[in-house]
């Protein structure tokens, strides 16, 4: 029997500083040949519907770009610009940022089959901290939308919500923060 799909659209967090990457441009970074934009996508290849909230890059599948508005906004903003981007209104949205290059689909499988009956569900590192990863009910998301998305904290937008936790397998809830860490992925 076939496994039934969930469909979904997602947002791609592109537009970060990386700040403490010397401005590196993330979504352009390298891991064994692959951009991690490019990685992100792979993960979301089963999304109806891709925005990514970052810069223009090229892509193998047919995206649609966006920036928050003002730019740099922190990921609150990056993700309601990247909602608001999409075309139709989906049942699920993912949220993935573009640092986390060891997410794939299965992870994004666990992810939208956790949300069921909830508000959401994201992916939680060993010690319980939530990640720039999950799944979200899009009307819930407009239900706790703040007044002014720039600079506003992830933890806050989400408190109201019922989110399941999703814990990592080996190496999903890693991000890249520092060249050391891109480093230590290859």
């Amino acid at each position: 029997m076939a496994e039934s799909r969930i469909s979904f659209s997602a947002v791609v967090l592109a537009g970060g500083t990386g700040l403490r990457m010397g401005g590196a441009d993330k979504a352009a970074l390298e891991l064994h040949g692959r951009s991690l934009l490019d990685l992100a996508l792979d993960a979301l290849a089963e999304a109806d519907e891709v925005a990514v909230t970052g810069p223009r890059a090229p892509t193998r599948r047919p995206v649609t770009f966006t920036l928050e508005d003002p730019p740099s906004g922190g990921p609150v903003a990056g993700l309601l610009a990247g909602r608001d981007a999409l075309v139709r209104t989906p049942d699920l949205l993912a949220v993935l940022a573009v640092d986390m290059p060891r997410v794939d689909r299965a992870t994004i499988r666990r992810l939208l089959a956790a949300a069921a009956g909830h508000d959401g569900a994201f992916l939680v590192d060993g010690d319980g901290r939530r990640q720039l990863c999950g799944v979200l009910r899009p009307e819930r998301l407009e239900e706790v939308r703040p007044a002014q998305a720039h600079g506003a904290a992830v933890h806050r937008l989400l408190a109201g919500l019922d989110l399941v936790d999703v814990p990592g397998r080996d190496q999903e809830s890693l991000d890249i923060d520092s060249w050391k860490d891109l480093h230590d992925l290859t």
